[in-house]
């Protein structure tokens, strides 16, 4: 029976490249523990690390509003060029959706009035 190694030795990064590994301790739970590997050009500083792993965050919430919002991850295709259309599709919905209540938000900045019957809370839309 052959074994498995659990950690292996990545390969050598390219020239002007480097390999992190960024760990972050929950403030409200501090037994919790997240692990993040990391790769980009070398000199990164741990400010722009961490930036970008939190910004993991934010792209998944959006991906979470399409999936909701308007059926990002309700496609039956069997081809890639009819997934790829549908995707295209729901993303272009979504962004719609997110100007368009960015922009009545903004015009109905001292005013009752709204333009539109649909009002966006937190993550999602509403009626």
């Amino acid at each position: 029976m052959a074994t498995l190694p659990i950690i292996r030795e990545p390969e050598e990064p390219e020239e002007g490249y480097e390999r992190w590994i960024l760990i972050r301790r929950s403030i409200t739970h501090p037994d919790e523990v997240a692990f993040y590997l990391g790769f980009g050009p070398a000199g990164t500083t741990i400010g722009e690390l961490v930036q970008v792993a939190g910004s993991r965050w934010a792209i998944e919430e959006c991906f979470q509003s399409a999936k909701t919002e308007v059926g990002l991850d309700h496609y039956q295709v069997r081809r890639y060029d009819a997934w790829y259309r549908h995707i295209t599709l729901a993303m272009l919905a979504h962004a719609y959706l997110a100007v368009t209540a960015a922009n009545s938000r903004s015009k109905r900045i001292g005013t009752a009035l709204s333009p539109s019957r649909w009002e966006r809370s937190g993550v999602y839309w509403h009626t």
